[in-house]
């Protein structure tokens, strides 16, 4: 749901809001819970069909038990990237029931997702041409379980990576052809919020089909994000 920006909104460059989110029916909320343990969102990227790929780091439990109570959620696929001592790094593939998502999906650039023994705590940016009134009253029209626990102007929209480590993981940790396929969608706006072109469109330019465009590009999701995202403690 896009919408305009106001003229209260016109001289400021980005919003920054945060969002308390209690409700153990969410898995990062609830595994946080059950486990006593701490996720922490390292990235979200979109999929096709309105689905999220959502890396998690995970400390103060075995990784394998929040894969294993991930089996609980209809809308929820999990699978551990990386296991070391005491936490890891775990991708849940979500359709769902995701406010990080609900919150991307009006506008907002969820920054930071953290969920502590059950409490969840969500920051993004609003940047224009989004009005910052607009995407928290339809967010939490939709997610009326989350709170607003704070909202203020800030410079600019933070880059998820730098230019340099982007470059770096994509000629170390891809094949040649993982690494076509990634910055190709990459340059056509797969990867932009909202998104400027489809997988399907990506795959076309590629002269690839569809399924063969989506195996390429989550495999090397899966292997950036593996190494980019594991932590200094991570296992080889």
């Amino acid at each position: 749901m896009e919408s305009t920006r106001s003229a209260t909104d016109a001289d400021a460059s980005v919003f920054e809001v945060e969002f308390d989110v209690r409700d153990s029916k969410y898995p990062f909320v609830g595994a946080s819970e059950a486990e006593a343990c701490t996720f922490d969102l390292a990235e979200m990227v979109p999929r096709q069909d309105g689905e999220y790929a959502e890396f998690f780091n995970v400390t103060g439990t075995e990784v394998e038990r929040v894969a294993d109570r991930a089996e609980e959620y209809e809308t929820l696929d999990a699978t551990v990237l990386r296991a070391w001592d005491g936490g890891g790094l775990v991708e849940f593939a979500v359709a769902g029931d995701c406010p990080a998502m609900s919150l991307a999906e009006h506008g907002g650039l969820p920054r930071q997702v953290r969920s502590a023994d059950g409490v969840g705590r969500i920051t993004a940016e609003i940047p224009p041409p989004y009005e910052a009134s607009t995407v928290i009253d339809s967010f939490l029209d939709d997610t009326p379980e989350a709170e607003l626990a704070s909202k203020r102007r800030v410079d600019s929209v933070t880059p998820l990576f730098s230019n340099v480590a982007f470059e770096e993981a994509l000629h170390i940790y891809l094949t040649d052809r993982q690494r076509e396929v990634v910055e190709t969608a990459f340059r056509a706006g797969y990867y932009e919020w909202p998104r400027e072109a489809t997988g399907e469109e990506v795959a076309a330019e590629l002269g690839i089909t569809s399924a063969t465009f989506s195996e390429h590009v989550h495999a090397a999701e899966r292997r950036l994000f593996s190494a980019l995202l594991s932590g200094p403690n991570a296992g080889g």
